[in-house]
């Protein structure tokens, strides 16, 4: 007779973090990294930047835990912690005359097609997406990249649904005319 083994909720880790047992939160970090440290990558375009956002989304979830007042959006919680991370690690680049600056290094390590052909598209999409404002850029990744619905990601960006929807519909019309030109070159 076979045992199926059952994937814990994340309402359940988080009551148990809740109830003491630290380790349970290592559990949800497994579950959220790479997705989140994805989101991280593509908005920074900086892996040490990514890092730095993705590690500080963590910690703060962990000690403001409490106030994840529906455990079963646990995920869709964090993610708006990491949202607003990524804006202000990106502030602190622009400071620092790194706006968005792309990391080969880290872009090398994310597995690519091998055809030449499809490194020099993955190129440009990369340059495209580091050229729009940076709202533009957040809005177009959350729904094209991330796949979320406008009703989340108003929820965890603060902003309105038609003004998300816009920002999404003005990338795209962006991304088209940056494409453009890349093909022209």
């Amino acid at each position: 007779m076979g045992t199926d083994k059952v994937e814990t909720s994340d309402a359940d880790l988080v009551r148990r973090v809740l109830a003491g047992d630290t380790r349970a939160y290592a559990g949800l970090v497994a579950r959220y990294r790479d997705r989140l440290g994805r989101y991280a990558m593509h908005m920074l375009g900086d892996r040490e930047d990514a890092e730095e956002a993705l590690q500080d989304a963590f910690v703060r979830g962990y000690r403001s835990l409490a106030r994840c007042y529906d455990p079963e959006r646990f995920g869709a919680w964090l993610y708006g912690i990491l949202v607003n991370r990524c804006r202000t690690t990106g502030a602190r680049a622009a400071r620092r005359g790194r706006v968005f600056v792309r990391d080969e290094g880290a872009l090398n390590g994310v597995p690519h097609p091998s055809a030449a052909e499809r490194t020099e598209w993955e190129d440009a999409v990369h340059r495209a997406l580091a050229r729009l404002a940076p709202e533009y850029r957040e809005a177009f990744l959350l729904k094209h990249v991330e796949d979320l619905e406008y009703e989340t990601m108003a929820r965890l960006t603060g902003a309105g649904v038609s003004a998300l929807k816009m920002r999404v519909k003005r990338a795209r019309e962006q991304l088209q005319v940056i494409l453009r030109e890349a093909e022209r070159v």
